[in-house]
């Protein structure tokens, strides 16, 4: 089964694909706000940032789609992010997003690093944005990220229509230039009020990487030859273990 693939049960493409099941019950709302409470959701509050930008499919790079990630900062190297569909309370988790520091990257297997992706061309060209937040504010948070690699999975293809996360994970890519759709990013510009061309002269101080692992963005160097990364489920001896006794 690869994500490449028509998946059964997948429906027709729509622009908000909601999926199936009742409304909440009253008791379940209580329950909700009951537990919001109670529990301290600590993972949750470690989240500090929105970044709204875009991405690829790593097997049909015709596809692309607009992202908001909330990111928590482990530490200086690592960064996490729970990826959304939209901002709005409706949103529809996607996916998940590690991200990390050049020197962590330098330290994977070939093999690791190529499905990872760079993001010097997504900060300085203003496709990368916090929302509401003046650039200038975060402008030493783009000055270390243009420096980071990221691996990005998508779980939940609901721009081809996915009611409901189907079929196996896919690998997902950074934009480089002129891949993103002008309508995308004109509505994107549009919702927050922002000029993506402005943010990208603004950016032009923030150093470019001296280098870029050539592992990383793997498929730029296969493009003509039609190679991409699709995920497989495929049958596997299951490992057993021992009854308890």
């Amino acid at each position: 089964m690869a994500t490449g693939g028509e998946i059964p049960g997948m429906v027709p493409e729509r622009e908000d694909p909601v999926p199936p099941g009742k409304p909440m019950s009253v008791e379940e709302q209580l329950l909700e706000k009951g537990a919001a409470m109670l529990q301290s959701l600590k993972p949750v509050k470690q989240m500090s940032q929105h970044v709204c930008t875009f991405a690829l499919y790593g097997h049909d790079l015709t596809r692309q789609i607009e992202t908001h990630h909330y990111v928590t900062r482990i530490n200086q190297d690592f960064l996490q992010c729970a990826v959304y569909d939209t901002d709005e309370s409706h949103g529809r988790l996607i996916g998940v997003e590690y991200i990390i520091s050049d020197k962590i990257f330098e330290t994977l297997t070939a093999d690791e690093q190529r499905l990872w992706h760079s993001h010097a061309y997504e900060i300085k060209s203003g496709l990368w944005v916090n929302p509401w937040v003046p650039d200038m504010v975060v402008k030493p948070e783009l000055e270390n990220l243009a420096k980071t690699y990221g691996k990005f999975w998508c779980t939940w293809q609901t721009d081809r229509g996915d009611r409901l996360p189907l079929g196996p994970p896919a690998l997902m890519f950074s934009p480089q230039p002129g891949m993103v759709r002008p309508d995308l990013v004109e509505k994107r510009d549009k919702t927050y009020n922002i000029s993506t061309h402005a943010l990208k002269t603004l950016r032009v101080e923030i150093p470019e990487p001296a280098w870029i692992n050539p592992w990383a963005d793997y498929w730029k160097q296969h493009v003509e030859a039609g190679k991409g990364f699709a995920v497989e489920v495929q049958p596997a001896e299951m490992k057993k273990r021992a009854p308890f006794p």
